[in-house]
């Protein structure tokens, strides 16, 4: 069995939710978790790093804008020669923004485009190079409803998640045969988060029922699609509620 402790996962997007679920999953598993926010939230990737190190794991957070190529160049480097392989790649960070078509500003929309799918080429790109030498590991983007439908007022969303889906599509067929699991995610319902509890309570009162998503629940999906064998790879997962609707 392969022993997770000589290896590294950096998740891309390590927020309160589910980005701290998934690096508290891997870590609990052996890896050495590297979870990455911008440089203005360090103060709480250092809280969370600290929770892991206290409990026996191994985390060390980085302050990255996942939209600048030379910091996730240097990021990948880092942690390839300092810290160990990398085996494990997520890419999790959040760009919903609701806008009219006709409020929707070219700022806007390119910045969402940057968040969505510049930094998820830039990360799948490097990640490729490290697993690549290794012919193994794990790329897992993570996607939303937009994904597949473009509702009204998500414009700039929907069009930067539809982008990233093919990039995860790309990268499957390419780095498969190398031996690199690259999966999609679809996250389609709210989660458990202090964003849809205080913007959406009507919708956050239905977590007594199971109504909305768990971030333990979904890390598990992750942990589960990474220990496939590689014989039944998944490269699209959609998760939901029970009530939601398709």
């Amino acid at each position: 069995m392969k022993d997770f402790s000589k290896y590294s996962a950096i998740i891309i997007g390590a927020g309160d939710a589910t980005g701290s679920a998934l690096t508290k999953k891997f870590a609990s598993h052996g890896y050495k978790v590297c979870p990455v926010r911008r440089p203005r939230n360090i103060d709480k990737l250092n809280k969370l790093a600290d929770e892991i190190n206290d409990s026996g794991g191994w985390a060390k957070g980085f302050g990255v804008d996942a939209r600048d190529e030379e910091e996730i160049i240097k990021l990948f480097l880092e942690v390839e020669e300092t810290i160990a392989p990398i085996d494990v790649v997520i890419f999790n960070p959040g760009a919903n923004v609701f806008f009219p078509i006709e409020d929707t500003t070219s700022r806007v929309f390119k910045k969402v485009w940057e968040m969505a799918a510049f930094a998820g080429f830039l990360t799948g790109r490097e990640a490729a190079k490290y697993m690549k030498k290794r012919n193994a590991g794990s790329i897992f983007f993570t996607g939303a409803t937009a994904s597949m439908r473009g509702s009204a007022g998500f414009s700039a969303f929907s069009s930067a998640k539809f982008a990233l889906r093919a990039l995860a599509q790309s990268m499957a067929r390419e780095l498969g045969p190398e031996g690199i699991h690259v999966s999609h995610f679809i996250i389609d319902g709210a989660i458990d988060t202090a964003f849809i509890k205080e913007n959406f309570p009507d919708r956050y009162a239905l977590k007594e029922k199971g109504g909305i998503l768990k971030p333990d629940a979904i890390a598990d999906a992750y942990w589960f699609a990474h220990t496939q064998d590689r014989t039944a790879w998944t490269h699209e997962l959609d998760l939901r509620p029970f009530m939601e609707k398709f």
